[in-house]
Parts: structure tokens; C-alpha cells; sequence
């Protein structure tokens, strides 16, 4: 969900009637369906916003959104068809004029990314910045339906005045605030994420610094599914987990990230969506670096944003990073990470992302 602030801007506009529907994921076995969908609604409503189930779990009918709703304009957060219900993938809005966001900011090149059927279907694609825009050019429709607005999931990031760090559990002011951030690809695609390398190696440090450092995991949500089904099981999982939310100065994070990214003093990961998310914020990140076949899958985006990251490819380069740039506060690539935020991902005319998107629409439909 990258659409808070244009979702906020259109509830404000005189020409528009926003309203959230709950698509559950259909790809993972009932149960989590059935979890994601309540946890996103729940979300939703606590926001204040407007927010309708698709599914009712009682009678297990579908909303017919189109007969119910009516919808002129669709924003998707996914381009997957097999990660819906058919009923409300791209081919079934014809008649509707269809928008699309990506769910994260692309640093890697698959067809995937920006070559299915959806991406040549969907009206308006809003890309990043004019890098993505290339990539796209490679899409079958040759990206005519392509929009640089920059990215919307940067825009809390960059206006929020008021932060919150009660999302950190331990409130001891001496603590150095970590975020460990693992992906889930472990052994499909390029195999990014380090995580069974090194789950226990973060366990160990947490421990061992514990009177210097608090560490919240946030993994990629895919992740934990994939444990329990095709690596640890259910019961190993949970156990792994748990340690992390019963730690001291450890927590478990699986929701909204916002507070979380603006409080915090570092990243760690290995997951290419917060490449240039966390960058907004000012603060280090590390990359972790699993095997240097990796490095051969960047775009042109995602070679400059790892440029502009901090790398490990072992556990005492990943330890001499919180040594040396978290604890002892030595950061020499706070110049690179600036001058890739203010060339690269912000919008030269000041505006953010979904101010862009929404005056775009405008000019399209209104005028």
C-alpha cells in the first residue's frame, strides 16, 4: 500500500469518493488469506478510511464490485493476476480507466517487474523517476502508458513533521535503534536474501549488544510463509519469531514501517523495495551482499542506489558497520546517499508524488 497521501488528497478533493477494497491473496492456502485480509482491513479502519471486504468468510460469496460500486478510476497495488481472485484482475475493468503504483520502488529488471499483461493493460503506469521510465520502454505497448511522478511510498517519509518512536519497544535513550530487514527469496530468482545464512548470527547480536543496540526485525511477509512451508515448518518458525518479539531490545515488526524507517539510526537488509525507501530518510543502510551474482541482476537505478549503501559480504563487515557507522557514528557515504536522494529520487518541481499523480488526473479527466 503505497497510496496514504493520495488517498488523504483525493478524501479532500470536491471530485472524488476514494474507497478502499480488500482483494485477499488467494495464492497462499485460505488461512493466511483470511489473516492478510483482516489485518490490511483492520489497518484501514483505524486510519478512519472508508474500507470494504471483497470477501465475507461467512458465506464465502465475492463482492461484485463493479455492480456494488461502480468504479470510474481503479488503483491496483499488485500487477499479479495469480495473486488475486479473477474477479477483480485487470481484464475484468475493460470499461474502467485502470492505475498503477508499484508495490515497491524496482532496483532489478524481470519481465515481471514491468512486462506482464497487466503493465501493457493498466491506463496510467506512475513510475519513479525517468530511469524507470527506460526500463519500461521495453514493455510490448513501449511504455506509452508510462507517467514519471515520482514514488508515492516516499511521501511520508518526507513530510512527516511529528514522528513516533513509541514504535520501538525498549525506550532506553542509550540505545542505537537497528532495522533488520531480510527478503524472502532464498532460493528462487536471484537469491538475494541472506537469511538462513545469518538468522542466528542476528539472535547472537542482539545478545552480544544488548546494552548498545535494539533490533527490529522486519522481514519480507513472504518470508515467514515460506519457512513454515518449505524449510523449517510451522513450529520452528514460530519459535524463531517469538524470540524476537519476547527480546529485551529485540522486537518483531510486520506492519506499517513509516515511524519505524524516520525513528530509527540504521538499516540492514538485503531486500531491493527499501533500497531507496530508507535513502529518503538521511540514515545509513547496508546491503547485504549473499553472492556476486547478485550484483549482475541492478538496473541502471539499482547499480546508483547500491552505490549508495554501505556493503557486506560477511559477518565481520556486517559487524565492523555497526561498529564503526552505527555505534561510533563514523558515516563517510552520507554525501553520496544525499546527492542520490536530490538527484535521483526526488521531483524537480518540489512536488511530492501523489500531489503529482493527482494533478495529473485532473488534467486528464477535468479539464
Amino acid at each position: 500500500w503505497k497510496y496514504d497521501m493520495l488517498f488523504d488528497l483525493m478524501l479532500r478533493h470536491p471530485r472524488f469518493e476514494p474507497v478502499i477494497f480488500i482483494c485477499p491473496i488467494v495464492n497462499y492456502g485460505v488461512d493466511n488469506m483470511l489473516l492478510e485480509m483482516n489485518k490490511s482491513f483492520d489497518a484501514f479502519k483505524k486510519k478512519g478510511y472508508n474500507v470494504i471486504k471483497t470477501y465475507d468468510n461467512e458465506t464465502g460469496e465475492y463482492l461484485d464490485v463493479k455492480k456494488s460500486f461502480s468504479p470510474d478510476i481503479v488503483f491496483y497495488t499488485s500487477p499479479y493476476q495469480a495473486l488475486q481472485d479473477y474477479r477483480y484482475y485487470i481484464k475484468q475493468f475493460s470499461n474502467t480507466l485502470t492505475c498503477y503504483v508499484p508495490y515497491a520502488i524496482m532496483t532489478v529488471y524481470f519481465d515481471f517487474i514491468c512486462d506482464l499483461d497487466f503493465h501493457n493493460l493498466v491506463w496510467k503506469f506512475f513510475v519513479e523517476t525517468p530511469l524507470h521510465k527506460e526500463i519500461a520502454l521495453k514493455q510490448k505497448n513501449r511504455g506509452e502508458n508510462i507517467v514519471v511522478t515520482g514514488y508515492p511510498g516516499f511521501d511520508q517519509l518526507l513530510i512527516k513533521k511529528k514522528q513516533n518512536d513509541t514504535v520501538w519497544k525498549n525506550k532506553n535513550p542509550v540505545l542505537k535503534r537497528i532495522i533488520w530487514a531480510p527478503h524472502h527469496s532464498m532460493t528462487e530468482l536471484n537469491k538475494v536474501s541472506n537469511f538462513l545464512e545469518y538468522h542466528d548470527f542476528f539472535l547472537e547480536l542482539a545478545v552480544s549488544y544488548k546494552d548498545k543496540l535494539q533490533i527490529a526485525f522486519k522481514p519480507h511477509h513472504l518470508l515467514r510463509i515460506k519457512l513454515e512451508e518449505s524449510y523449517w515448518g510451522k513450529e520452528r518458525t514460530d519459535t524463531y519469531y517469538n524470540k524476537w518479539a519476547d527480546l529485551e531490545n529485540g522486537q518483531l515488526e510486520n506492519g506499517d514501517y513509516t515511524d519505524l524507517f524516520l525513528t530509527s539510526d540504521a538499516l540492514i537488509h538485503d531486500c531491493g523495495s527499501f533500497m531507496a525507501e530508507y535513502l529518503i530518510t538521511g540514515k545509513p543502510s547496508l546491503f547485504m551482499i549473499r553472492d556476486e551474482s547478485i550484483m549482475e541482476y541492478w538496473t541502471t537505478f539499482g547499480e546508483k542506489a547500491i552505490a549508495a549503501h554501505y556493503q557486506s559480504r560477511n559477518k565481520n563487515q556486517l559487524r565492523e558497520f555497526i561498529e564503526s557507522v552505527v555505534l561510533n557514528e563514523n558515516d563517510p557515504m552520507r554525501t553520496e546517499r544525499d546527492t542520490f536522494v536530490k538527484n535521483i529520487l526526488l521531483q524537480k518541481n518540489g512536488l511530492t508524488a501523489s500531489e503529482n499523480i493527482l494533478s495529473y488526473l485532473e488534467s486528464q479527466i477535468f479539464q
